[in-house]
């Protein structure tokens, strides 16, 4: 038992350390489920990344029960597993039916049927250490592919000049993590374990660089408001109206239409402006919600 052996201080020390940090780091999202829960909407939130951060957690688990003797793996991708299972859950409480939907379809396809596929290929297919290398590689691919995700981030504050959604904080936790987890990695001797990290320090260290460099620049005027990842405004947002609801009769013919009494300039300037009613409004928001991946 390499990882909690005394006899290995300096690997209890750096797996300790990565238990604790990283389960920081997946509590992070707590501000927003938070927010998610007093307007009982999900907003624009998106839930494909506690998804990924789930199957990342299942994946991680699986390796180390395989391997065996690696328990502070297990520890924190179980604590994840858990802590990401309740932002799923609370998002399918207050999503709309069309998000609970694409939500549902992920989940199959990602956590049911991949992890499915992965389990039963492994165990069927592979014996002894072939099985964990196969494994291993499986999962420094996923979490590869999970670390570049954060380049799309990186070009939105490239484009816009706004750190807004790449918060300090966030990415030196992340970058912290990357770190704690490639010694610990490196000192049991888990290549599988040290490697998808050095990528993770690398992106970690150019968000914070890039935070630097953008975080007293002026925001760019984004013209449609959409592509900075705001809330879009009155004027942006797409209204379609149901004519048959604004009378409980068919509409009145063109005579009686031009009947209606016209209003002056001073007298409509007068009168507190008012919003059209609106039977449906469909606002789509970009948020960046960055998945957490855990080693």
């Amino acid at each position: 038992m390499a990882g909690l052996s005394l006899q290995h201080p300096w690997a209890f020390t750096f797996g300790l350390l990565g238990n604790v940090i990283s389960f920081m780091t997946f509590l992070a999202p707590i501000p927003t489920f938070y927010r998610i829960y007093k307007s009982k909407s999900t907003e624009g939130f998106q839930s494909v990344p506690y998804v990924v951060a789930l199957f990342s957690a299942m994946l991680w688990i699986f390796y180390a029960l395989i391997k065996s003797n690696e328990t502070f793996l297990i520890t924190i991708n179980a604590a994840g597993c858990v802590i990401e299972t309740v932002y799923v859950v609370m998002y399918f409480v207050y999503a709309t039916k069309k998000g609970r939907m694409f939500t549902a379809k992920i989940m199959l396809l990602l956590n049911v049927g991949a992890f499915g596929a992965i389990l039963l290929l492994t165990l069927l297919l592979f014996k002894g250490d072939k099985r964990v290398v196969m494994l291993g590689w499986i999962c420094v691919g996923f979490s590869v592919s999970v670390f570049v995700a954060p380049l799309s981030i990186m070009r939105r504050v490239i484009q816009t000049k706004s750190v807004e959604y790449m918060p300090f904080s966030l990415s030196l936790s992340l970058t912290l993590s990357a770190v704690v987890w490639f010694l610990y990695g490196l000192l049991i001797k888990d290549k599988y374990v040290a490697l998808p990290n050095i990528l993770g320090f690398t992106f970690g260290v150019v968000q914070m660089v890039l935070y630097v460099v953008y975080m007293n620049k002026t925001p760019l005027p984004v013209a449609d408001g959409k592509a900075a990842g705001k809330l879009p405004s009155a004027a942006d947002e797409h209204v379609v109206v149901n004519v048959t609801k604004l009378s409980p009769g068919r509409l009145p013919p063109v005579t009686q239409m031009a009947a209606v009494p016209t209003k002056s300039c001073a007298t409509e300037a007068a009168a507190p402006a008012t919003l059209p009613s609106r039977d449906v409004v469909d606002v789509l928001v970009n948020r960046h919600s960055p998945a957490v991946h855990v080693t």
